[in-house]
């Protein structure tokens, strides 16, 4: 028996620690969004650009080549990298990572970003209803167990979505919505901070979830139209606007 004894749990949670290409990644955007690397102009040679972020050179090829890939650069061989205009450019690996860069947002991000799942959340929702209504019956029936944290909104809200949209059985909606899982999950915290927004959802997924049992798919429609416009509404109300 060692000599002493303890019943206390470490409940230390350490994060893990970077890997040098990830550090010389985010420090690439961040020079690209603070405009230390404007729009249309070009990175330093490799060598410059390796020594300064403190890599080797294989491994800022690897960084390099990831940005390129989401939209954040131009690489043409025998020519300078070029930094696309990744608004014009980009790709959801854009939108992504902007989403854990939230000060570099520009005015009516969010609130265009929110028509753009207006456009999209009313149609495979319907769809859901009307191909798999016990399923979506179901899948509703976990909002008894939610608690009133902005993170247990969250967490149900984006298991909603993500599977209302395999229920409609549109790939295409699936892998859009896929595309946005880690922006939804950094901002919808702020969004379901708002007492009055986290009762406006539950008053939807109560509805909802009767317009599922009643296999009403017209009524879900609108339902979720409704919802959509009055998250423009609450978002203009967080912090972050």
């Amino acid at each position: 028996m060692t000599t002493y004894q303890t019943t206390h749990k470490n409940k230390t949670t350490w994060k893990p620690i970077q890997k040098p290409a990830e550090i010389a990644e985010n420090r690439l955007i961040e020079s690209i969004l603070n405009g230390s690397f404007p729009i249309n102009t070009h990175l330093p040679a490799e060598r410059e650009l390796s020594q300064t972020l403190g890599v080797t050179r294989p491994t800022l090829r690897e960084v390099l080549q990831r940005l390129a890939r989401d939209g954040w650069l131009e690489i043409q061989q025998g020519k300078p990298t070029r930094v696309r205009d990744y608004w014009k450019e980009g790709k959801l690996g854009v939108l992504n990572t902007l989403s854990e860069h939230l000060q570099h947002l520009p005015d009516n991000f969010v609130l265009n970003l929110l028509n753009a799942r207006l456009a999209m959340a009313p149609t495979y929702t319907s769809l859901a209803v009307s191909r798999s209504p016990e399923e979506v019956e179901q899948l509703l029936a976990g909002r008894h167990a939610l608690d009133e944290s902005p993170l247990s909104y969250t967490k149900f809200d984006w298991d909603l979505q993500h599977q209302l949209t395999i229920l409609g059985q549109n790939p295409v909606f699936v892998m859009i919505l896929n595309g946005f899982k880690d922006m939804y999950l950094n901002l919808a915290p702020y969004y379901f901070s708002i007492p009055a927004a986290r009762q406006k959802s539950a008053n939807y997924y109560n509805d909802l979830a009767n317009a599922a049992h009643n296999n009403d798919c017209s009524k879900a429609k609108k339902l979720t139209e409704t919802i959509m416009r009055d998250s423009l509404v609450f978002w203009r109300h967080t912090k972050l606007t």
